[in-house]
Formats: structure tokens, C-alpha cells, sequence
């Protein structure tokens, strides 16, 4: 009985031996997973309060990015619509400006929406009062030292401007101006003389002659943009370089013309000086014989 009761007693403690391990690994990842929960949960302290109730209060707030400014700070509605606006259309004018880059056609494919940008900032920058009383010039513009939306619009205003793409538009800006469309039309008719004819280089300086000589005498009497300015430079590259070609102006004659007589006017000019000295000697010489013969006959008459 008692060999029995110890052997029971041995089988006990192994028993409940396995049963702490299993629960201490069990705690281990209960504790495990309570503490991942944590890092993604932020941190309490358990506070009793005086009824015993057990309440949570946070050891720290969460940081959040959308913190309202005070109101007399903060941006109205409207004003953000308007910068919304100006995001868009200053994204449009750049796409468009990067997309006719090359062949450069800013002026004739982007007027519209340089037109459309400068609106909303004029609508940005007046000083007229918007709705709720509140004017959007200084917090969308001056409210920070770095004036981005300034920044914008300067810069492509700046590249508008060195374009001279207002001489190419009408005088209300909506429309490309007459001149240049009669231009535009010239330069695609030579272009497409210059493809029809490019297996022939030859003919093609025959053909193509008239019509690239009528751009020539337009383009000198076009107010001139980059797009008129750089489809001319490559028309004029493609004529001379690439087709080898060559036009004589009407005005050849009258340059050589003059030319040879700035040539022969050095001759002509020591050709006159030469017989100018002549007569001069010939004047000098003959008063010199007069006078010997009339001195030789006042000495005859007094000897008689």
C-alpha cells in the first residue's frame, strides 16, 4: 500500500509537471500576442476610480496631420476651390507646353489654356471680395515666404513671353492672328512640296522654288513668335543643307552692278587726278611765253 502510494505520488508530480510547462508556454504566447497588439495600439494605464469602476486613459495622443488651424488661420471653401483650379489648369498649360515642345507649336496649341491659367490667377490675385467676406490674394499668395503659386505663374509667364507668342494671336488673345494663319498655310505648302519631290532632289529644287520664295517674301513681313521663327529656321535648313538647293534674288544684277563700279572707281579717280595736273602744267607754261615775248618787244622799242 505504501509502495503503491509513493508510486502514485511520482506519477502526480510528473503530471502536474507537463500540465506548468504547457501553461507556461501557453502564457508565453498570450503575452506575445499582447504585446504586438500593443505597438500598433497606443499605450493605457488602468486608472480605479473612487466607485472601483476601472477606467483607460491614454498615456499619449495619436498624431494627426489634419489639425484645424484657428479660424481666423484657416483657408474658406472658396479659396480652395480656387486652388484646386489653379492646380489643374497649371498641369494642363505644362503638359501642353512639353507636349509641342518638338516641332515647337506653343504658340498656336496653347494660347487656350495659357488663357484659361491666367484667368484664375487674376481671380486669385484681385482684391475683390469673395464670398464670406474674405479675400483669397493673401492666403493662397503672401501668407508664407515662399509664394509658390507666385513662383508658378511667373515662370510661365516668363517663358510666354520670351515665345513672343502674343504677336502671333489676335488682339483679344482667343484666336491666332491672320498673318500667322497665311504663314502656317505658306509653310505647310512647301513642306509638302519638299515630300513629294524629296526622292529628286534636282526636280525639286524646280518645283518647290516659287512657293519657298512666297515664304521667304512672308516671313519678312510677319510679326514673328518661336513657332513662325523656328518653322522657317528648319524650312531654310531642309532647302540649303539637306536638298541642296539655291534661289537667286531678283536683286543680283543691280548688286553686281554696283559692285563693279566700286571697283573702277580707284581708276577713275587717278585717271582724273592724272589729267587734271596735265592742264594745270599746260596753264602754268604758256603766261610764261607771253611774257618773254612781250618783254623782248619792249626792249626792241627802246633800243629804236
Amino acid at each position: 500500500m505504501g509502495q503503491f502510494t509513493a508510486h502514485g505520488r511520482v506519477r502526480c508530480v510528473v503530471f502536474w509537471g507537463r500540465a506548468l510547462v504547457i501553461l507556461g508556454a501557453l502564457q508565453l504566447w498570450v503575452c506575445a500576442a499582447e504585446s504586438s497588439d500593443a505597438e500598433l495600439q497606443p499605450s493605457v494605464f488602468v486608472e480605479r476610480g473612487a466607485a472601483g469602476s476601472v477606467g483607460s486613459v491614454p498615456l499619449f495622443s495619436p498624431l494627426n496631420l489634419a489639425v484645424k488651424f484657428p479660424e481666423d488661420l484657416e483657408v474658406t471653401n472658396h479659396c480652395l476651390e480656387l486652388l484646386h483650379l489653379f492646380g489643374q489648369r497649371y498641369e494642363a498649360l505644362a503638359n501642353c507646353l512639353v507636349s509641342n515642345a518638338r516641332p515647337l507649336k506653343v504658340c498656336q496649341n496653347c494660347y487656350m489654356a495659357n488663357n484659361s491659367f491666367s484667368e484664375i490667377y487674376a481671380n486669385i490675385t484681385s482684391d475683390q471680395s469673395m464670398p464670406e467676406n474674405m479675400s483669397c490674394h493673401y492666403s493662397l499668395m503672401r501668407l508664407d515666404r515662399l509664394m509658390l503659386l507666385n513662383s508658378l505663374y511667373s515662370k510661365v509667364a516668363e517663358i510666354w513671353s520670351v515665345a513672343d507668342c502674343n504677336n502671333c494671336l489676335s488682339a483679344d488673345l482667343q484666336s491666332l492672328s491672320n498673318s500667322t494663319l497665311k504663314f502656317l498655310d505658306r509653310l505647310n505648302t512647301s513642306l509638302s512640296c519638299f515630300e513629294e519631290y524629296q526622292g529628286n532632289h534636282s526636280e525639286l529644287c524646280k518645283q518647290c522654288k516659287t512657293t519657298y520664295k512666297d515664304l521667304n517674301d512672308l516671313y519678312g513681313n510677319t510679326k514673328l513668335c518661336i513657332d513662325i521663327e523656328d518653322g522657317m529656321n528648319v524650312t531654310r535648313r531642309l532647302w540649303s543643307k539637306h536638298y541642296n538647293c539655291s534661289i537667286q534674288s531678283d536683286e543680283i544684277v543691280p548688286v553686281i552692278a554696283v559692285s563693279g563700279f566700286m571697283l573702277f572707281l580707284p581708276v577713275i579717280f587717278y585717271l582724273s587726278n592724272f589729267l587734271h595736273s596735265e592742264q594745270k602744267k599746260r596753264k602754268l607754261i604758256n603766261p610764261k611765253r607771253v611774257r618773254s615775248s612781250q618783254s623782248l618787244m619792249n626792249i626792241q622799242d627802246r633800243l629804236s
